[in-house]
């Protein structure tokens, strides 16, 4: 995926959370990326911020400062083998 689409994506996240008090819209805009994008996706922006950002909305470039060590929001539904034991079953 090129930059300009992920910077395209990236602001129209930020417009729709541009009601919001800044504080709470930067964090609504890393938390849907944390949890919407893929990995490459997101390491993809934060290296784009990282160089500057041109044309990054500041809602995005605020919620960028704090995106590398943001977890996702989304809980995972399932438990793997390492949370339920080595001999836990993952069939039905």
């Amino acid at each position: 995926m090129k930059n300009e689409k992920l910077v395209m994506m990236a602001n129209q996240i930020a417009a729709f959370f541009r009601s919001y008090p800044e504080e709470q819209a930067a964090a609504g805009v890393k938390d849907h990326i944390v949890a919407f994008w893929t990995p490459k996706m997101r390491c993809m922006i934060v290296a784009y911020g990282d160089g500057g950002g041109e044309g990054l909305d500041p809602l995005v470039l605020k919620a960028l400062t704090t995106f590398p060590r943001a977890e996702s929001p989304i809980r995972k539904e399932r438990s793997g083998p390492g949370e339920e034991g080595e001999l836990a079953s993952d069939a039905g």
